[in-house]
């Protein structure tokens, strides 16, 4: 039996839903080279991304996890499985019990043993017991409001649970990111959940993890400034934990991307409001005095990180339906194209003011930095752009009215002005998120295993 001492190490296969499918695998050579305790982590999980999964399962009750679960866990799920890799994900999104049944499912066909699966559960409150706590949270504007997912973060408890009681696989929801590394330490280490410095440590290993190769050169690449080599296959990142939380982030074997102080420094204060109160479920992390120090090529060592009491409140999320969001796009190229691009935007708002308030972007041009009400773009003055798109977009409660947009959109092929192409129409349901905040004694989080 190895003893509770030895370290840790904890792999992120995803960053987010529909990162990299072929990420993974080399995380799993080098856990399984590595030969220490290990567990893989996928986070898949946005705000908005688990509000689509809840209309998803609307229409399906099948439905409502990551889409791409069985691309993910193909792969990787017999070498974890053989060498004793637990898997940690909040993969289960809306629908974690379905997840769960897909996994043992996927075992069966590709002719493994069932996994033992534990599915998370206690961050879901759009149901009608949960009402009055939201209510008294929001105000009585959410009577108004047509709700599609309401969910708690959750900390790192519940993961540990699963883990301690033997899960090969844990399958969570809303959890906060950094728990799903913080759960499995403190599974292995056995700390309490009040050991605040520890919590603390763990808990900023997870935040460098959570984003996969954010952290390893790939968001951080800027041609000329920040080079990275091999940036179009970075290895995704692992973090080696030890029993006091102090830890070391390096990457995949045999990869490209690079872990250094620069890399680890822009992911650390990623969402960072307050570096002496980065709030979670778990701890009050506290990197006001934190070193970071380059152990080695693509090894940096994290120091210094302290933990408080962690809040006596959990962080809701309330996604509702916000009518319907349309959106155009056509380009203009050649002499004069941005004069015809901005002569199509003004074409648009004749026709359709007073019906649909739009906003007009042109890429290329005045996009990025522009604003919805178009003042942006009115300040700079017309340029000689010889290649722009111009994007219109428009929300309206009522779905027949938003799609008047795309028939003007289209209209402009042979209506003018000159020499446009390309058009491209969708039309989709808005969401809007409403962030409060609920007593944590309000949401008991357990797992149960699913067979």
């Amino acid at each position: 039996m190895i003893p509770a001492m030895t370290p840790l190490l904890v792999g992120a296969g995803a960053g987010f839903s529909g990162d990299r499918l072929d990420a993974a695998g080399p995380v799993v050579d080098t856990l399984i080279a590595r030969d220490l305790p290990s567990v893989l982590i996928f986070e898949t999980l946005a705000e908005r991304t688990l509000a689509l999964a809840q209309l998803q399962r609307r229409t399906d009750p099948d439905a409502g996890y990551e889409p791409l679960l069985a691309e993910m866990l193909g792969p990787i799920l017999a070498r974890c499985l053989a060498h004793r890799i637990r898997i940690v994900s909040n993969f289960g999104a809306a629908n974690p019990r379905a997840a769960a049944r897909r996994i043992l499912r996927l075992a069966a066909e590709s002719g493994l043993r069932a996994p033992r699966v534990a599915v998370v559960h206690g961050d879901d409150v759009s149901s009608d017991e949960h009402r009055p706590l939201l209510r008294e949270a929001i105000g009585e504007r959410l009577d108004a409001m047509n709700v599609v997912s309401a969910n708690a973060y959750l900390g790192a408890e519940p993961i540990a649970s699963a883990l301690r009681d033997g899960a090969d696989i844990v399958v969570a929801g809303r959890v906060a990111d950094p728990s799903l590394v913080l759960g499995p330490a403190m599974a292995h280490f056995g700390w309490a959940a009040d050991d605040w410095d520890r919590l603390g440590r763990g808990t900023m290993a997870g935040h460098l993890l959570e984003c996969g190769a954010q952290v390893t050169g790939g968001y951080f690449a800027d041609p000329g400034y920040k080079d990275v080599p091999g940036v179009h296959e970075p290895g995704f990142p692992i973090a080696e934990i030890r029993e006091d939380g102090q830890f070391e982030i390096f990457k995949a074997d045999g990869t490209g991307g690079c872990v250094t102080a620069r890399t680890v420094k822009e992911q650390l204060l990623y969402e960072v409001h307050d570096p002496s109160a980065y709030l979670t479920p778990d701890v009050t992390a506290d990197i006001g005095e934190a070193e970071v120090t380059e152990a080695g090529p693509d090894r940096v060592r994290l120091s210094g990180i302290r933990g408080h009491r962690r809040p006596d409140q959990l962080k809701v999320n309330v996604c509702t339906e916000a009518g319907w969001l349309a959106e155009g796009e056509v380009s203009y190229a050649g002499p004069g194209a941005e004069a015809r691009a901005r002569l199509a935007g003004d074409i648009l708002r004749r026709r359709l003011d007073g019906t649909l308030q739009l906003r007009l972007d042109l890429i290329g041009v005045a996009s990025v930095f522009a604003d919805d009400a178009g003042r942006y773009l009115e300040a700079q003055p017309p340029g000689d752009a010889r290649d722009v798109r111009i994007r219109v977009a428009a929300r309206h409660d009522d779905r027949a009215a938003a799609q008047r947009l795309l028939r003007e959109v289209t209209a402009l092929y042979t209506c003018g002005p000159a020499g446009g192409g390309g058009v491209r129409t969708s039309i989709r349901m808005r969401l809007d998120t409403v962030s409060c905040f609920i007593p944590r004694a309000a949401i008991p989080a357990g797992f149960e295993v699913v067979a």
